[in-house]
């Protein structure tokens, strides 16, 4: 952002003379007083401002070949963009009223990967004394700010990029890249049959209907059952008759939101209301009883009715079409570039991305013992952004998407699904099992077995990593039979 339009081109000629990956790289943008694109600007044909226009507003596309913009009142309120990480501030900024800088710094504060919250995005500020002034005033309204040096030795405050590395000569794009089917999904929710709920029979253990004094019964107290934190509180009259309808309504919300059911309250709340009224306690109770009510709120009545209808839901909705169809296909080399947060990473020859990022330590490690497997041909980090995910059930019937870690290529053509595991997960079973039934709708449509899954236990890998270092196998070279082998988990 500069003082006058002179000095935009002055800059966008710096820029370039100085920095490489800013040759044809940088968008002057002329502008009035108003930050609107100047139209009478000397020479100007109508068509080559159309063209401006373009190019500004859709600076943000992946076809746009704009890495910088230099302009004079562009950071102004009224343009939309996402993609700010660096803002220079080379105007005077003197103004008292300091909205221009206000306006400014507010370009680059938003957020530019939305829903993305595991992933820590900066925008890194510098500019004239008056401007910086400005800039560590906000630290009075709560905002924190991480001061950096900018010498010449200072590593970039960035995201890494996470691309298909077209640039690295030793590697051949078409060789390394791998195709993964995309499945249709086989596990689905038919909501539209909770009418055939019967509450009748929901095989729930039944709850002692208990008696309350006067003072126990003045106040009722619902609390979350995991957190057990108050949900809330019911202040029940003292004298006749209670409306039943707020407890009921509570807990048709919670498992519809534990459910993600959509919709179907109407049906639910009266089926929970029926559950209630007829079988929870083994006989039928009167509903505005304020007993009824103090009863249903201790803990054990809260988790069955609960429990129970999440079960029983689940049971009659979840369905299984018992396989899937191949609709569609993943290829890495077609994979758009996409942020990760800084962090270490693997360079491999046999990966077609430029680094290989992992969510641990064990990651990276298994990613550097593949790239050493003569019959590896390829592999590759399968970061969600990349897309491939496998529905599956877990253990409480939900509906959930899993995202294998690894796929390679071996030599011989087969392709394997990697999960690495350090950590225990408590829905580990059912996603390899998932994986398994996956691979062979894969090789049924394909007719042949060419798609399988390792599962690799840290502690087992470390083990097996060592027995090369130590000589048990020295001398031998790393396979990935090896690995397959010594990690037989789940395969049968």
């Amino acid at each position: 952002m500069t003082d006058d339009t002179k000095n935009c081109d002055e800059v966008k000629e710096w820029l370039e003379q100085n920095y490489s990956e800013f040759m044809n790289s940088v968008l002057v943008i002329h502008t009035n007083k108003k930050g609107e694109i100047a139209e009478k600007v000397t020479g100007r044909k109508k068509e080559e401002l159309d063209l401006l226009r373009k190019q500004a507003n859709e600076i943000d596309s992946w076809n746009s070949p704009y890495k910088a913009i230099v302009s004079v009142m562009m950071l102004k309120e009224g343009w939309d963009v996402q993609n700010v990480t660096t803002i220079v501030g080379l105007r005077a900024y003197t103004a008292p009223a300091n909205i221009l800088p206000e306006q400014t710094l507010g370009r680059g504060l938003r957020r530019m990967y939305r829903g993305r919250d595991d992933l820590k995005e900066y925008v890194s500020v510098l500019g004239t004394p008056a401007f910086m002034d400005f800039v560590e005033s906000v630290q009075n309204e709560g905002v924190e700010l991480e001061h950096r040096s900018m010498d010449s030795d200072s590593d970039p405050v960035a995201p890494m990029v996470i691309e298909v590395d077209r640039d690295d000569p030793k590697k051949n794009v078409e060789k390394l890249d791998i195709q993964i089917p995309k499945l249709s999904r086989r596990f689905n929710r038919n909501y539209k049959r909770l009418e055939e709920l019967d509450v009748s029979s929901m095989g729930h253990k039944e709850i002692s209907y208990k008696s309350y004094s006067e003072e126990e019964l003045r106040e009722i107290v619902f609390k979350e059952i995991t957190t057990s934190e108050t949900s809330h509180i019911t202040q029940l009259p003292t004298y006749g008759d209670i409306e039943p309808s707020q407890a009921i309504g509570w807990f048709t919300m919670k498992i519809m939101n534990d459910l993600r059911l959509v919709g179907g309250y109407e049906v639910l709340y009266e089926k929970i209301k029926l559950f209630i009224k007829n079988h929870l306690f083994g006989k039928e109770v009167e509903l505005y009883s304020r007993s009824t009510m103090r009863n249903l709120s201790e803990s054990d009545s809260t988790n069955m009715v609960i429990e129970t209808f999440k079960r029983s839901i689940n049971d009659l909705t979840v369905t299984d079409s018992g396989s899937s169809e191949i609709i569609d296909s993943i290829k890495l080399k077609e994979v758009r570039p996409f942020m990760v947060t800084e962090q270490e990473y693997v360079v491999s020859d046999k990966c077609i991305f430029n680094k290989t990022v992992g969510d641990s330590h064990l990651e990276r490690l298994f990613s550097a013992h593949l790239n050493e497997c003569d019959d590896v041909e390829s592999f590759a980090k399968l970061h969600q952004r990349i897309g491939f995910k496998i529905d599956y059930v877990d253990k409480e019937k939900r509906i959930r998407d899993y995202y294998p870690d690894f796929v390679m290529r071996l030599t011989d053509g087969k392709v394997v699904i990697a999960e690495t595991k350090g950590m225990p997960d408590e829905d580990e079973e059912f996603k390899m099992e998932r994986l398994k039934t996956w691979c062979n709708d894969v090789n049924k449509v394909k007719g042949d077995e060419t798609f399988s899954f390792i599962y690799v236990d840290e502690k087992e890998f470390l083990e097996f990593r060592d027995s090369y270092v130590d000589g048990y196998m020295k001398g031998k070279k790393k396979t990935y039979i090896d690995l397959y082998q010594k990690f037989q988990r789940y395969r049968d």
